[in-house]
């Protein structure tokens, strides 16, 4: 029973020493959750929350261009840019079309390949008949 309570008291005062070196000297930064994310988009021009919070001597001194980019994150000719998604999905339709291809190419010639040795000959009642004058060998 001793053993049992010195050693829980020796972690608890590890974990509890451990805990304060890491939290020392730290300054923690809270987000406000009150206020709504920023997000830039074409439909909703003007968010409720600027980008920068915290505005510079920038808006004292009221240049057009920097205190925009103060205020929103990109322009609209920035969120119309188009990405460039588009090379990869041309380049994954490629691959599955070369793959396809492969595929079919290397069937064909293994079809030609089991046809040229013969494998599954025909028997029973259809290797008697003559599908070419149509009518039974003799």
């Amino acid at each position: 029973m001793l053993p049992t309570r010195v050693f829980s008291l020796v972690g608890k005062r590890a974990i509890s020493k451990s805990a304060s070196v890491r939290a020392h000297g730290n300054d923690v930064k809270s987000d406000d959750n009150a206020l709504p994310a920023y997000v830039d988009r074409c439909d909703y021009p003007l968010p409720d929350v600027a980008h920068v919070k915290h505005l510079s001597a920038l808006k004292e001194e009221e240049k057009k261009v920097e205190l925009y980019c103060i205020q929103f994150k990109e322009s609209f000719a920035e969120m119309n840019r188009g990405a460039n998604e588009w090379k990869t999905v041309v380049g994954a339709a490629m691959f599955f079309i070369g793959f396809t291809a492969f595929i079919i190419i290397w069937e064909k010639r293994c079809w030609v390949a089991i046809q040229t040795k013969r494998v599954n000959p025909v028997q029973g009642f259809a290797a008697k008949w003559d599908y070419d004058k149509n009518e039974w060998k003799k």
